[in-house]
């Protein structure tokens, strides 16, 4: 009893999957993700294992239609699967089981471009085509278009028995803590009344801490921001109010600090060493420190 949306994005090879359930830690259970392969959901009665072979044989070059056949072949529940494939090229394939289309409310899938969405036990057949016209239409970076696709599927009904978990999962070579990873975003919301705004929430979170810094937002730390970085970096006790006027405007002693406060406050991939500053961290630090 589920609704998700598999994505790429061609210009960076990013590929994602948003899902969102009346079932606890939902994201744990049907997304199957590898940068540069491709993604896989497994919902219904999900069966973790034909991610885990789809992914293999997308990696060998079989196409999705083909890798379904082959993971279903030897299914003896295939009716009670639903699977949608997406692999890094583009292809697509989705498979709704016999006996998912009986259960109570609409079972759909539509496709777009470069998305699929699907669903079953939904409150109307036109979840899935909503959220895959809003993840082409929205705005903002291919994480916020894959969360805003969510919000669409809910808006036309969403899944009968509710809401209860979320998550979010996003494959990239290069990409993670460090660009170590292969997987820019990992974001699971577990149980929550509002776990689509949640998912969110802990997305802009997420963007801070393992992100690093869009070069367009970078300014100097001139000298209508840097009496304010100095005030706060006293008082929190990385500078020492002696020494806060010396070796110019933003020097050395005062980057250093300015690094430690970073690490502490979980900006570890936007520390600088210089006298330029994140925007986005910048007004964050504001929010959440004041002035």
């Amino acid at each position: 009893m589920t609704y998700s949306i598999l994505a790429r994005e061609p210009e960076t090879g990013a590929l994602g999957i948003a899902v969102q359930s009346k079932f606890p830690g939902v994201a744990n259970l049907i997304c199957h993700g590898r940068a540069g392969v491709g993604v896989i959901a497994t919902q219904a009665f999900s069966n973790p294992d034909h991610g885990t072979k789809g992914l293999d044989l997308l990696a060998l070059g079989v196409p999705p239609e083909t890798v379904l056949d082959l993971v279903l072949a030897e299914d003896a529940a295939a009716g009670e699967r639903q699977i949608a494939i997406l692999a890094a090229d583009g292809r697509a394939a989705q498979h709704t089981g016999a006996a998912v289309e009986s259960w109570d409310g609409a079972a759909s899938v539509a496709f777009g471009d470069n998305a699929l969405a699907h669903g079953n036990s939904l409150a109307s057949e036109d979840v899935p085509a909503a959220m895959v016209a809003r993840f082409e239409s929205a705005k903002g970076d291919f994480q916020e278009r894959l969360i805003a696709a969510l919000v669409a599927g809910q808006e036309a009904g969403g899944e009968l028995r509710g809401v209860q978990s979320a998550g979010l999962q996003v494959f990239l070579a290069g990409a993670g803590y460090g660009g170590r990873q292969g997987k820019a975003v990992d974001i699971s919301i577990y149980d929550h009344t509002d776990p689509i705004s949640e998912l969110s929430r802990c997305y802009r979170l997420h963007r801070l801490s393992y992100f690093g810094s869009d070069p367009d937002n970078l300014i100097q730390i001139d000298s209508k921001i840097a009496p304010y970085l100095i005030r706060l970096l006293m008082r929190e006790g990385y500078l020492d109010p002696d020494s806060s006027n010396s070796a110019g405007i933003w020097g050395p002693e005062k980057i250093a600090a300015m690094a430690r406060f970073m690490g502490v406050e979980n900006y570890d991939n936007r520390i600088r060493d210089d006298d330029l500053i994140d925007t986005e961290v910048l007004s964050d630090i504001r929010a959440r420190k004041g002035g």
